[in-house]
């Protein structure tokens, strides 16, 4: 049985969720500040973590960091605060999802399996992707340059790992955003992409387009 902690202090939320999730055969840990999220994480495993923001001790993203400081386990938020601000911080701390209060509960748990289903994925991959000297870890989801650790956010990981995941083949722009719109949204645009991309570059010493080929107009190709 596949476990999941509620960190949340709302008590009609608390009861709602955990009687729909137990439903659907997920064992729910409940957590309502962050000072007794911390202990649960340090003392227990866990497959999924829901996540709100605004907790009487603090805020939810404190919680994240710590979570993907010891590992990368997937995590959603779970929360009213829907400034776009909040949503990107949220993604580019590692987040998988983003869910707005109010939220239909049946949408809620398919977010849950289809998030659960891309970890199950990558972890039955091989446990590392390589082109020249640049190495994905994806058991860890952390990239080595020459050895050494880039630290990307959430969203460059993702669009990287897309491109090694088809190296040798053209990625088109458009399956780049259709790919990581579950995670973000509308937050993701066409000059968003752009930006991003050309932070990758700079981040893995690629400034001139050696690894990440710019198809112009088209999209990109990861090459040997």
């Amino acid at each position: 049985m596949r476990k999941i902690l509620l960190v949340e202090d709302n008590e009609t939320i608390i009861m709602g969720l955990k009687y729909s999730l137990e439903q659907e055969n997920f064992e729910v840990d409940i957590a309502k500040n962050i000072v007794t999220a911390k202990s649960k994480i340090k003392k227990q495993e866990y497959d999924l973590f829901l996540l709100d923001i605004a907790l009487p001790d603090g805020e939810g993203f404190e919680i994240c960091k710590t979570i993907k400081e010891n590992g990368n386990d997937p995590v959603i938020f779970l929360t009213a605060k829907d400034e776009e601000t909040d949503v990107v911080q949220g993604l580019d701390m590692g987040a998988d999802d983003y869910i707005i209060k109010p939220f239909r509960t049946r949408e809620l748990i398919s977010r849950i399996n289809s998030v659960l289903r891309r970890y199950e994925k990558t972890t039955s991959n091989d446990n590392q992707i390589k082109c020249k000297n640049i190495i994905i870890d994806n058991n860890t989801a952390k990239v080595y340059k020459d050895g050494k650790e880039v630290v990307l956010t959430s969203l460059e990981y993702k669009i990287l790992l897309m491109l090694f995941n088809n190296k040798g083949i053209l990625v088109t722009r458009e399956q780049i955003l259709d790919k990581i719109w579950d995670v973000a949204g509308n937050f993701v645009n066409d000059n968003t992409l752009t930006v991003y991309i050309k932070r990758i570059r700079e981040k893995i010493d690629d400034k001139d387009g050696k690894t990440i080929e710019t198809v112009r107009g088209i999209g990109y190709r990861v090459t040997d």
